[in-house]
């Protein structure tokens, strides 16, 4: 069992790059806009989508807490756009996230956000589902809408453990 353990690590942007980009204002430089009245923090990700007919969207969630450890038994995929989820407040929360191995997840990582990081996952890579720590938390969602499918799940045949190390 001890081999279906992942450790949870720090959210950073060389870490994540191989499954999308993370959604941060740390070491970019604003633009003043209104007048100076504003500060906007520009191009942070690419919602990318695909297909006749796709266009991007946006959304609210409300999601329900999770404890660790976690017993990840599902992952999914949306393969002909990105989504990007960027929390309405400072907690941090849990991202999983797998490598593509011939068209089914491979191991896990698990990362911890800091407070205020998002992330956009690019097209096609395999996640976890939104995961807050603790206590209920909202964010957006921006992602592909439109025909085609665009969702793709898959269940472990046995569960991965995630925790703190």
């Amino acid at each position: 069992m001890r081999d279906r353990q992942i450790p949870v690590e720090p959210l950073t942007q060389a870490a994540f790059a191989p499954f999308g980009t993370v959604i941060d204002r740390a070491g970019i430089a604003p633009r003043p806009m209104n007048a100076g009245k504003a500060r906007r923090f520009h191009d942070l990700a690419q919602v990318a989508v695909a297909g006749a007919g796709g266009r991007v969207v946006i959304g609210a969630v409300e999601a329900d807490p999770y404890t660790l450890p976690l017993r990840l038994s599902l992952v999914e995929r949306h393969p002909l756009g990105a989504q990007a989820f960027i929390p309405l407040d400072a907690a941090p929360f849990l991202v999983v996230v797998c490598p593509d191995e011939g068209g089914t997840p491979g191991r896990p990582r698990a990362f911890l956000t800091a407070p205020g990081q998002g992330v956009c996952y690019a097209p096609g890579t395999w996640h976890g589902v939104l995961t807050p720590l603790d206590r209920p938390q909202d964010f957006w969602v921006i992602d592909r809408d439109g025909p085609g499918v665009n969702l793709e799940e898959h269940r472990f045949g046995e569960p991965w453990i995630i925790s703190f190390a």
